[in-house]
């Protein structure tokens, strides 16, 4: 595999950066990730603006540039025999000195790497297990959750699932400190109830996915409006349909709960996929691969 390191093509075996860049001693790094479609990534606008945005709160000086991140991600998938990939682009903070720094981050590390992407159509997707977990998220660096390299509270929660007995490609649900449901380990979390749609509130700390954002516009321009609220477990349980959101695997079908003692249960009693679900896998498929055909 090569990757892009400060833009250069390298074999991962030889990107090397130093022992005393933050984004290594402090965890000092943003990073996103996201898909290409024909060869394009989709939503690139928006993950650069969140990476810009989290670039500035922690001091970083980095601008994103979308036609540059464009060029370069046609560059790592040629380099990589791919014409579709997985793209994870990435921030590290630089070089500096142990100990806390007084300013801003001057210098920082750009790196970006590319993988296959698993066969998928959402016609034939399957549905996964939403898992409860026992462990809860932790809070946000800052004042809302950033998408930085400190994913030590994911690795647990992983870790978690594993020992708990857990079937292959469950993933794992995450309560806040108080309760409420926030996000899964790698997704954000919505489901329907009686025709409304709901998902999670920013203030139970989780990651305002890309994809969750697309969702809730997707849904506002379908005439279906998305509340954002404080939610319990139960409502999960409760409801007609789940389903969880991320940029690479985009909208997944939840077919089974589980508790964290793995007592099980199918939303709305039934272990298909849910119409509304079906329907916004379907358009957003269709969205991505139409708005990122070449002009």
């Amino acid at each position: 595999m090569k990757v892009l390191l400060n833009g250069q093509p390298i074999d991962r075996n030889q990107a090397v950066i130093s022992a005393f860049d933050h984004g290594f001693l402090y965890g000092m790094g943003l990073f996103e990730t996201f898909r290409t479609y024909g060869g394009r990534p989709w939503l690139l606008d928006r993950h650069a603006e969140r990476l810009a945005r989290g670039c500035s709160e922690l001091g970083i000086r980095y601008e994103p540039d979308v036609a540059r991140m464009e060029s370069a991600v046609k560059e790592l998938l040629a380099a990589n025999g791919l014409e579709d990939g997985y793209i994870r682009w990435s921030i590290s903070a630089g070089e500096g000195e142990i100990g806390l720094p007084a300013g801003e981050y001057g210098k920082p590390n750009e790196i970006v790497y590319a993988k296959e992407l698993a066969p998928d159509d959402p016609v034939t997707r399957k549905g996964k297990t939403l898992r409860l977990l026992k462990l809860p998220r932790s809070t946000p660096e800052v004042g809302l959750r950033l998408k930085s390299f400190h994913y030590m509270n994911n690795i647990v929660a992983k870790r978690e699932l594993l020992a708990s007995g857990a079937s292959p490609g469950t993933e794992g649900l995450f309560l806040d400190g108080n309760g409420r449901v926030a996000e899964g380990m790698v997704s954000n979390v919505f489901w329907a109830t009686k025709g409304r749609l709901y998902t999670p509130d920013a203030e139970t700390g989780l990651l305002e996915g890309i994809t969750r954002e697309y969702v809730i516009r997707m849904a506002g321009a379908a005439g279906q409006s998305v509340e954002e609220g404080l939610y319990r477990w139960g409502d999960l349980l409760n409801a007609d349909e789940v389903f969880v959101t991320n940029s690479i695997q985009e909208i997944v079908p939840v077919t089974t709960l589980e508790n964290e003692f793995g007592e099980k249960r199918h939303p709305g009693g039934k272990t298909e996929t849910g119409p509304l679900t079906s329907m916004f896998m379907t358009q957003y498929r269709a969205a991505a691969e139409r708005k990122t055909k070449p002009c």
